[in-house]
């Protein structure tokens, strides 16, 4: 069995930037969770102190899931309809989860 992939981090845009990105965002995780059975969560949601950050959360089955999403045409749509919005700062880091449990 492979290990389970997260990405998570933050990445930051022109403030009037963020809100439009953050709708394409929520669109591209529907499909993505819909359409991708590596995909076990995709969130992308407002940092609600920083007007222009967006919170990232995914969680995959393994890496070759992660791979095989950036060549779907769901997200070849995402890229091409948010090519005037500007990011100025990023920070994401994928992690490999060997084992988890439920918190108690």
């Amino acid at each position: 069995m492979s290990e389970e992939i997260i990405v998570a981090g933050w990445m930051d845009y022109e403030p009037g930037d963020r809100d439009p990105m953050l709708g394409h965002l929520v669109e591209l995780g529907r499909r993505t969770r819909e359409a991708e059975p590596g995909c076990l969560d995709y969130a992308m949601t407002a940092d609600p102190t920083d007007g222009r950050r967006i919170r990232v959360y995914e969680r995959w089955t393994s890496q070759q899931a992660l791979d095989g999403h950036f060549t779907t045409a769901h997200m070849k749509e995402f890229r091409a309809a948010t090519t005037g919005l500007t990011r100025v700062g990023v920070s994401l880091n994928t992690h490999r989860i060997a084992a988890s449990q439920p918190m108690r």
